[in-house]
């Protein structure tokens, strides 16, 4: 896996702009904040952060990857001031979950989902070589 940083630009704080790998593709289907069981656990941004990004990784581990595999996450949120007020709770559960591995991003702020509980969801592709 090669992270790509054009040399003329400012490093990306908290992801990468680019990630060029080689290997078994896994694309993983957005993850809300509940359990595999459905069960909702946390009603908190920063909660179902953990939740959504514990379940994406639960995903990846039936094809045997880890996170460091993980090449792009796309986050979609309801509420972006929520999302800025949880970032303390996001950046502890995402070190938690994933370590110092930070694959491209893309955070889009949308006007619903469909789970009414669900304050986030979270797609991943991973590359395992």
């Amino acid at each position: 896996m090669q992270t790509l940083q054009p040399p003329a630009w400012a490093r990306a704080k908290g992801y990468s702009n680019g990630i060029a790998a080689t290997g078994r593709l896994v694309f993983i289907a957005g993850q809300i904040g509940c359990t595999g069981q459905g069960e909702w656990k946390e009603a908190s941004f920063g909660g179902q952060f953990r939740q959504a990004l514990a379940n994406v990784l639960e995903v990846l581990a039936q094809a045997g990857g880890r996170p460091e595999h993980v090449v792009r996450l796309a986050w979609f949120i309801l509420d972006k001031d929520e999302y800025f007020a949880a970032l303390k709770d996001i950046g502890a559960a995402y070190r938690e979950l994933m370590g110092k591995h930070y694959p491209t991003m893309t955070v889009v702020q949308v006007s619903g989902l469909v789970d009414a509980q669900a304050r986030l969801e979270i797609e991943a592709n991973a590359v395992i070589p």
